[in-house]
This record gives C-alpha cells, sequence and structure tokens, in this order.
C-alpha cells in the first residue's frame, strides 16, 4: 500500500513540475486562478492522502503481524 502512496506523490511531485514550465508561457489571471482553485488544492490533498497512505500501511503491518 505504501507503494501506491508513494507513487501518487511522485505523480503528483512531476504534474506540479510540468505546471511550473507551462507557467513560462501561461501568465494571466486565468493560470493563477487555475493554479489557486485547482493545483494547489490537488497538492494539498495529495499530501494529506499520501500521509493517511502511510498510516494506513502502517496498521495493515500491525494488523499481520498480530494474526501470525
Amino acid at each position: 500500500m505504501n507503494a501506491n502512496g508513494t507513487r501518487l506523490a511522485g505523480a503528483t511531485r512531476e504534474l506540479w513540475l510540468q505546471w511550473q514550465e507551462t507557467k513560462n508561457y501561461w501568465r494571466d489571471a486565468k493560470s493563477q486562478e487555475f493554479e489557486a482553485h485547482y493545483l494547489s488544492e490537488l497538492v494539498a490533498t495529495v499530501d494529506k492522502s499520501v500521509a493517511v497512505i502511510e498510516q494506513l500501511d502502517k496498521l495493515l503491518t500491525k494488523i499481520r503481524k498480530d494474526c501470525e
């Protein structure tokens, strides 16, 4: 499960890097609105999700150990 969280974080990081490149060419109010409304919110949500995935992974590991 933790690998999925890592993949999600990596994909989001790559999206953010691509967005930084895009901002070199798209610099109007709509681009700022797009970043604030969609991308910043996405990054924050993914960060929270990755933290929850890590907690779930630890919990599942503990459950497996307890069942052995």
